[in-house]
């Protein structure tokens, strides 16, 4: 095993975001409900319900898009990271 330390790692030199702002919760909260509402409808056999649950899915891929260009992206100009 080469070097395990990350903090002299070459390789981990820098900080990795992981996605944790205000835009990324958002978003993944709004698809987390519409998979939710999507699987119960297909479990129920109502393909209208399956239907709006991917429509709630592309929704949050939609509001976190905005937000994030709204500034509460990682490194946002109104994220408030403090890390």
């Amino acid at each position: 095993m080469a070097n395990a330390n990350p903090q002299i790692d070459p390789m981990h030199s820098e900080e990795i975001g992981h996605g944790n702002s205000k835009a990324a919760w958002s978003m993944v909260g709004i698809m987390m409900v519409g998979f939710v509402v999507g699987c119960i409808a297909f479990a129920g056999h109502n393909a209208f319900v399956v239907y709006v649950g991917c429509a709630i899915v592309v929704l949050g891929l939609i509001v976190g898009w905005i937000m994030k260009k709204a500034g509460f992206g990682v490194n946002g100009s109104r994220s408030g990271d403090s890390h």
